[in-house]
């Protein structure tokens, strides 16, 4: 294996201001991977709190180790305003909210949000709903979860549950987050919770979580007044191997499950077939009505880049027919996590989704960094994080000036957190997290933002 690349710099970055005075400057976070308190207040267990029992992620009890959200929220707060961010995204809990998937609602669940939301607004810090960010009830996923038709109705009334809460105090809301990566890795690679494999599994998890797209949408507008509705897209600029035509195609199948599978049907496009033939067994799941039904006017979509994909031909898998050349053969800056840190992607996924017609304008809902963060004195010195943020915010500052419609940088994460199936060891949080005493300390790349937007 070669050796690792340090991520480096040295070019300006524009001023703040540069974005537009209307651009929003965030964090994010989610509920189980920050939250902690799993069983808590009448919390029942989600499909990740089985997952981690079963692993060596968490203790005896099921529980990992997480920046305690839950208690310390007031305190994270805080230190967004400190760090002078005005704008917080982050996830509800639907087991919090509906313990039994359906039904009654856990008051002492729904009041913990309205206790987050009115500190937010408090702190003058805009609050940003996400609904699902893969905390599904354990309960549903016992009746087949995501492959279960059944689940269209149990959204909708998860939204209607949520958005009956909180609609009056909050505008800005994201449906489903990353619908690609829980669905693939979830229910085909079954290398995240549930831990499902095969096709069978995937294609009806992946419709119906297609559709739940414009379910959620139609019910927040229904129920929000004056909302502000999205949903968010795990991207990658995807480079073919060699210019090879076998090559060239394994890139363009890569590019069509992992970038347009899912914007496409609310366009109207219907799925992208076009590259990945064998993906027409999903019309076996697709009933009369359901590619007019998963149509929706978001008023924005989010897009969430971190890294490059190179593909190369492969005979397996074999609807793919491709696969990727790992980040740490080529000699390239990665991250932690082994993805490659390559800013010209920022401008590339861009540039690429500006080609839909009718695209609506375009957030950066996630981007940010893993790396292999040391506490010296008190002090995390990550300057490779500060040179990561330059590099991706001058690609987008040279997007809008293409006339590209970008309006917002959310950075994941405010915190270090619990990185799923990967545990506490990548850390990408512009706060340290000393998960044993809870204390938190603000990385250089915590100051830097501080200095930058002040």
């Amino acid at each position: 294996m070669k050796a690792k690349k340090i991520f480096t710099s040295k070019l300006k970055l524009p001023e703040a201001k540069k974005f537009g005075e209307d651009f929003i400057w965030g964090v994010a976070s989610s509920a189980f991977q920050a939250e902690g308190a799993p069983f808590v207040a009448g919390k029942s267990a989600s499909i990740w709190d089985t997952y981690v029992k079963k692993s060596h992620l968490s203790d005896r009890n099921g529980e990992i180790d997480t920046p305690n959200f839950y208690h310390r929220y007031k305190q994270d707060i805080d230190l967004i305003k400190e760090l002078n961010f005005n704008h917080f995204r982050f996830s509800l809990s639907w087991p919090r909210i509906l313990p039994n998937g359906t039904g009654k609602i856990n008051t002492k669940g729904t009041d913990y949000y309205h206790r987050v939301i009115d500190y937010c607004l408090k702190k003058d810090i805009k609050p940003w709903l996400t609904l699902y960010h893969w905390d599904l009830p354990q309960i549903l996923q016992d009746k087949g979860g995501w492959k279960n038709r059944d689940i269209l109705d149990w959204f909708a009334e998860f939204t209607y549950a949520t958005t009956k809460q909180y609609g009056d105090k909050v505008k800005d809301w994201m449906v489903l987050n990353e619908p690609m990566s829980f669905t693939g890795l979830g229910y085909f690679m079954g290398y995240h919770a549930p831990q499902k494999k095969g096709l069978l599994n995937f294609l009806p998890a992946a419709h119906h979580a297609m559709l739940c797209q414009g379910i959620g949408g139609r019910i927040i507008r229904n129920e929000v007044k004056d909302s502000h509705i999205g949903t968010t897209y795990s991207v990658s600029a995807i480079k073919p191997k060699a210019k090879t035509k076998r090559h060239q195609q394994a890139a363009l199948r890569l590019d069509a499950l992992m970038n347009r599978f899912y914007v496409e049907p609310i366009l109207g496009m219907g799925y992208p077939l076009d590259k990945v033939p064998n993906l027409k067994f999903i019309n076996r799941f697709v009933k009369e009505g359901d590619m007019e039904q998963a149509q929706f006017d978001f008023n924005f979509v989010g897009l969430q880049y971190y890294f490059r994909v190179v593909a190369r031909y492969s005979p397996c898998p074999p609807i793919l027919w491709a696969k990727e050349v790992p980040a740490r053969h080529r000699n390239v800056p990665i991250n932690t996590l082994d993805m490659e840190i390559y800013p010209d992607g920022m401008l590339k996924i861009l540039q690429q989704f500006h080609q839909y017609k009718n695209l609506p304008p375009i957030y950066i809902t996630e981007s940010g960094v893993c790396l292999d963060d040391k506490l010296i004195d008190n002090r995390v010195k990550d300057k490779a994080r500060i040179n990561y943020h330059k590099a991706y915010l001058r690609k987008i500052r040279k997007a809008q000036k293409l006339g590209i419609d970008v309006r917002g940088y959310f950075n994941w994460s405010l915190n270090d957190n619990f990185e799923w199936s990967e545990g506490t060891d990548p850390r990408f949080g512009l706060i340290y997290t000393d998960y044993k005493s809870q204390k938190r300390i603000v990385k250089d790349s915590g100051l830097w933002f501080k200095e930058y937007l002040k």
